[in-house]
C-alpha cells in the first residue's frame, strides 16, 4: 500500500480534473486561435494534458481499483484573450501543484509522473504567456 493514499488519491482526483477540464477548454481555445501556428500550439499542448489525464487515471485505477469519473471543474471563458490568461494562471497553479504532489508522495513512479508534469505545465505557460504577447 501506498502511503498517503487517501491523500493522494484526492491529490490525483483533483489532478485528472484539472487535466480533463484543460482537454476541453484548449480544443475550444484552438478553434479560437488567430492563426495556424498558434492552433497547432495549442493543438500540441492539449495533447500534453491527454498523456497527463491517461498517467494520472491510470494511477488512479491502480491505486484504488476503479476508474476515475472525471468533472469539469473550470469554465473555459468564451473571449479568446480571457481564456489564455486564464490559460496562464491555471498552468503556473499546475507546477505547484503537482511539485507538491511529487515531494510528498514516496512511489517513484508516481513522483517522477508528477516532475514530468509539472515541467510540461512549465513550458504550457510559458507558451500562453507568449501568445497573450502576440
Amino acid at each position: 500500500m501506498i502511503q498517503g493514499t487517501s491523500s493522494l488519491t484526492q491529490d490525483l482526483v483533483r489532478a485528472i480534473n484539472g487535466e480533463y477540464s484543460a482537454i476541453a477548454c484548449y480544443a475550444k481555445l484552438a478553434e479560437k486561435a488567430p492563426n495556424q501556428e498558434i492552433r497547432k500550439q495549442i493543438l500540441e499542448i492539449r495533447q500534453d494534458e491527454v498523456r497527463h489525464y491517461h498517467i494520472f487515471s491510470q494511477i488512479f485505477t491502480e491505486i484504488t481499483g476503479t476508474k476515475p469519473n472525471p468533472q469539469m471543474t473550470e469554465e473555459c471563458p468564451a473571449a479568446y484573450r480571457v481564456a489564455l490568461k486564464s490559460a496562464f494562471q491555471d498552468e503556473q497553479h499546475t507546477v505547484d501543484f503537482y511539485h507538491n504532489v511529487a515531494e510528498k508522495t514516496q512511489d517513484p513512479f508516481i513522483k517522477e509522473q508528477f516532475k514530468r508534469a509539472a515541467a510540461d505545465e512549465q513550458n504550457h505557460a510559458v507558451w500562453f504567456l507568449w501568445f497573450l504577447k502576440v
